[in-house]
């Protein structure tokens, strides 16, 4: 199923693509798709015994860590192409994402552009990779 909502997305990039009437020329211009949850261990420590030393100080002791898995929102997204720098169509391009293509990036990067709903303005080298379809 998801991947029918990817080449939804695609179809829908390309219309916004034509209706935006910006050209970027260092950014590709992204519309992040829903955060990939992951499960991640997380270790707590429990028992704890408290002892005081000849100063005074208070110190606690944990005997025994208990971990327990919580899924949690990645370091990294997903989202979708809607424009390409104009520049990005020379020859010698090492990448070669295209309106509609699903690529990854750090959560944290690029800049927010809010002059196109929730979107993101990313270099070449905030992009990490670009989803393989089948």
């Amino acid at each position: 199923m998801e991947d029918k909502e990817i080449i939804d997305q695609s179809q829908l990039a390309q219309d916004v693509a034509d209706r935006i009437k910006y050209s970027f020329f260092d950014y590709f211009l992204v519309k992040p798709l829903d955060p990939v949850k992951v499960k991640k261990e997380f270790s707590k420590p429990v028992d704890a015994k408290t002892t005081v030393d000849a100063d005074g100080i208070e110190a606690q002791d944990f005997e025994k860590v208990e971990t327990e898995v919580k899924e949690v929102d990645s370091d990294y997204r997903k989202g979708v192409v809607i424009k390409c720098p104009t520049y990005y169509g020379e020859e010698g391009a090492k990448m070669h994402a295209k309106v509609g293509d699903v690529v990854i990036f750090r959560d944290a990067a690029g800049l927010r552009f809010d002059l196109v709903k929730d979107s993101r303005l990313l270099r070449l080298y905030d992009i990490l990779g670009i989803e393989e379809t089948v």
